[in-house]
Order: C-alpha cells, then sequence, then structure tokens
C-alpha cells in the first residue's frame, strides 16, 4: 500500500504557471499525473519510471509540462507552464508498486484525492 498526498493546485491565468507536489509514503516503482475535466475521461498526463529515469508525456502538454524529483524531500513535482484554459481539471497522482505491463498511460494501482487546477482565460 502506498498513500500520494498531492498539493500546489490553484487558479492562474492563461500563460501563467503552477507546480504541483506529491509526497507518496514509501518508495515507488513509477509515478505519474493524471487529470480529469468535467465531462470529460481521466487522461494520461506525464509519468516516470524511477529506475530507468524514462519520463512520459502527453502530446497535450510535451514541452511545457516537466516532471522532476526531490529525492531529499521524497516527492514528485510536476511544473507546469504556458498553462491554457484546457488545462483546467482535477490532477490526480498516482503510482505503481511494481511494474506491470501495458501502456504508459494506464495500470496504476495508488491514487491521490487530486488537487484542481484552474486556468482562466
Amino acid at each position: 500500500q502506498v498513500q500520494l498526498k498531492e498539493s500546489g493546485g490553484g487558479s492562474v491565468q492563461a500563460g501563467g504557471s503552477l507546480r504541483l507536489s506529491c509526497v507518496p509514503s514509501r518508495s515507488t516503482y513509477s509515478m505519474g499525473w493524471f487529470r480529469q475535466a468535467p465531462g470529460k475521461e481521466r487522461e494520461a498526463v506525464a509519468r516516470i519510471y524511477f529506475r530507468s529515469r524514462v519520463t512520459y508525456y502527453s502530446d497535450s502538454v510535451k514541452g511545457r509540462f516537466t516532471l522532476s524529483q526531490d529525492n531529499t524531500a521524497n516527492t514528485l513535482y510536476l511544473q507546469m507552464n504556458s498553462l491554457k484554459p484546457e488545462d483546467t481539471a482535477m490532477y490526480y497522482c498516482a503510482a505503481n508498486l511494481i511494474p506491470k505491463a501495458g501502456s504508459w498511460s494506464n495500470g496504476m494501482d495508488y491514487w491521490g484525492k487530486g488537487t484542481l487546477v484552474t486556468v482562466s482565460s
């Protein structure tokens, strides 16, 4: 089991930046950020596999969002720049403790409660 605690959401104007944080209760195999906008399905935003240090980003955020990790603080960050109104969503941190078959964009076992990001035009 792992608990995930997100923070850093808020309201910002288009073009602005936010940094989301996620603190796991223990070490994990991989972690990622997913989002769900009102009336839409949840979508993968970014994911990191810690052993290989490989990261993935959705096409919609590539070049604007960046994953980083603070090993001392055991925290995963999602730096979000050049935010757009279409980035408005509840953002969820997710994690796996062991490898699983499948795409980077699915197959997460543990989820945080989410943090809301609102981008106004």
